[in-house]
């Protein structure tokens, strides 16, 4: 075990409950420490249900192609925890990072704490230390109580589009997760909107008016479509000719251009050249990532394609499933693996009509709260779809590459998409 893998150890004993909303055991801690969220650069802070790490993504593009340095917060981490915290423009260090974990630990003294609220508190502190023009911040989980909502005068605030999921914590209906993502909305602080249905778009509306906020929203402020392998961009100002994004996917468009209408709402400086320089180099691992090479990569046959998707609920599924749907006609592989906080049915309804060959399912490595394989593949016979339990992904891999011609995509969960990365040894950015 590695010094960081034993303090991140010590850290997850500290509380019982892997979640537990609420920000009263995070802001004491924080005062002990100077209160370091108040000391940060121009903060953008993201919430919704899909598409934050993505919008997260071009808006660093977009910026770091403009010359600017920043500071980003993503979770989970799919190879190392190193990934969640981005310091003016690469990932922390071990070393820094081992530090500021030991100092918030001593500092916090055997306190209840989550495991997440205790690394985003080091998190911020790091933050803090390291000059850089903006931070990029990422909700872990809704936003109200989320961990990262004590930055009291954010730049401006995204909200993505808004589905079901985590219902447990958010709540059972999509006006009660949406007023949940709506937390995050500050008074002074300009706000853009994703594509939302309506039932979360009322709830939207009515806290941004609350709080004196006229958000702009997609579709109706500003609009982005492909056309002839192009990504135009327009709102009030007019029209921009963009190259087509890095990203693959035609919801990449649409967090594309939800990007670039917060880069122009909140008067980032990034100009059209900006814009299409991030287009092109953009990159968000385990997004609709093709594998070309690497030990897993190996083990399929030539002919075969590889990807990797992290996607993990109905609403990312159908983006995914429409993302495949585009592309040239194989024949279809799921290797798939799910946590059990989510339905697989859900997963697995959009892939119904790209009438799959075969499903091949799998336990997480090292994940107690995954389903079994066979679970998994029981449902998916349940829906007349050719459900599969596998032993590994190596055998899975195998199964696969008995098909002709396949497309294999690997699906289901972000852990599972790490723990693929790991395998395949590919690094993550």
């Amino acid at each position: 075990m590695s010094r960081t893998d034993a303090i991140l150890a010590r850290l997850s004993a500290l509380h019982p409950k892997l979640i537990d909303l609420s920000l009263d055991r995070m802001l004491p801690l924080l005062e002990r420490l100077g209160n370091p969220q108040d000391h940060l650069p121009p903060v953008i802070h993201v919430a919704g249900t899909n598409g934050k790490g993505s919008t997260i993504a071009y808006l660093r593009a977009f910026l770091e192609a403009a010359g600017k340095s920043v500071h980003v917060y993503n979770s989970p981490h799919l190879v190392r925890f190193n990934e969640r915290i981005r310091l003016a423009g690469g990932y922390v260090g071990t070393r820094k990072l081992n530090a500021a974990l030991e100092e918030v630990e001593a500092v916090n003294n055997g306190d209840p704490i989550t495991f997440f609220e205790v690394t985003t508190v080091a998190a911020f502190k790091l933050f803090a230390e390291t000059p850089a023009d903006f931070l990029l911040l990422e909700t872990g989980m809704g936003g109200t109580y989320d961990t990262t909502n004590v930055v009291k005068h954010p730049l401006g605030t995204i909200i993505t589009p808004v589905d079901y999921d985590h219902q447990g914590f958010l709540g059972n209906s999509l006006a009660e997760i949406a007023s949940n993502k709506a937390g995050i909305l500050k008074a002074g602080s300009k706000a853009v909107m994703g594509l939302q249905q309506d039932e979360a778009r009322k709830v939207l509306e009515r806290a941004a008016h609350r709080l004196g906020i006229r958000p702009l929203w997609q579709g109706e402020d500003f609009h982005g479509a492909e056309q002839d392998g192009r990504l135009v961009f327009s709102d009030e100002t007019g029209l921009i000719d963009l190259p087509p994004p890095a990203l693959i996917g035609a919801h990449q468009l649409e967090n594309a251009a939800l990007a670039i209408a917060a880069s122009r709402h909140f008067g980032l400086p990034v100009d059209e050249a900006a814009f299409a320089e991030g287009l092109r180099r953009v990159t968000w691992p385990a997004r609709m990532q093709p594998l070309r090479a690497g030990k897993l990569r190996d083990l399929l046959p030539p002919g075969h394609e590889l990807w990797l998707d992290g996607g993990h609920n109905a609403h990312g599924a159908a983006a995914l499933a429409r993302a495949i749907a585009a592309l040239p006609e194989k024949p279809l592989v799921l290797i798939m693996g799910m946590m059990n906080t989510r339905a697989p049915e859900d997963f697995l309804a959009p892939f119904r009509d790209l009438a799959p060959r075969a499903i091949l399912t799998l336990a997480i490595p090292g994940e107690t709260n995954a389903y079994g394989a066979e679970d998994i593949a029981a449902r998916a016979r349940a829906m007349r779809l050719p459900g599969t339990a596998q032993r590994s992904l190596k055998s899975a891999l195998k199964a696969a590459g008995e098909i002709a011609g396949a497309r294999v995509l690997i699906c289901g969960s972000l852990y599972l998409a790490g723990d693929v990365l790991a395998r395949n040894g590919t690094q993550p950015d």
